[in-house]
């Protein structure tokens, strides 16, 4: 079977650590900067780093345009913490002149869960992830307000001050995180989107 052909969104956040939880579970992992790398790819991460940073860095490096329709086209992508808030259809506390893909229909809060100081581990079953639950890492994180009719939310804490709370939704083939399973060493969440891009 040829290995799917992932790119990560290389222009701010933990690209390296993506690129490697890629690797390990089968994908040729890529970075991602220019359009034309882009075109080489079957589907994108958008990792975690600073939404607002990323977003002016897409324009920069003239992806935006490009990025959209691939979305548009039905390339999988999967954004993880500040991906998720790239993915979202609207941003709640984000800068006015924050503009993301707007690709999975829902309201996410950027964050939500505090700041860098209350950043914290919690478990998280996630549907379509065989085994136990995620031990998903929390830093400066959105969490998920709202989704609309299209959108399965497919994980939520599950205790703690932040028990309930949405922080995995899938739309088609959008997929979002609020945590972080590239700092865990657990390829789950990476190898559950690699069988999305192959699917594809």
């Amino acid at each position: 079977m040829t290995a799917p052909v992932i790119g990560v969104l290389a222009l701010q956040g933990d690209v390296r650590e993506h690129l490697a939880a890629l690797t390990a579970v089968g994908a040729d992992a890529r970075r991602v900067r220019r359009p034309g790398e882009l075109d080489a790819v079957d589907g994108l991460v958008i990792p975690g780093g600073e939404s607002t940073t990323i977003s002016k860095l897409v324009d920069i490096f003239e992806l935006r345009e490009p990025i959209d329709k691939r979305i548009a086209g039905g390339m999988p992508v999967y954004g993880s913490c500040a991906g998720m808030i790239m993915l979202a259809a609207e941003v709640l506390d984000g800068r006015p002149d924050q503009r993301g893909f707007a690709g999975i229909e829902m309201t996410v809060r950027r964050n939500a869960f505090g700041r860098q100081v209350d950043s914290f581990e919690a478990p998280v079953r996630i549907d379509g992830v065989p085994g136990e639950p995620f031990h998903a890492v929390f830093i400066r994180a959105p969490w998920v307000e709202r989704v609309g009719a299209g959108v399965e939310v497919i994980g939520t804490v599950t205790g703690g001050p932040a028990a309930d709370r949405i922080v995995a939704v899938r739309q088609g083939n959008l997929l979002a995180t609020s945590f972080h399973p590239e700092l865990t060493g657990d390829p789950r969440v990476h190898a559950y989107f690699a069988e999305l891009v192959r699917a594809a």
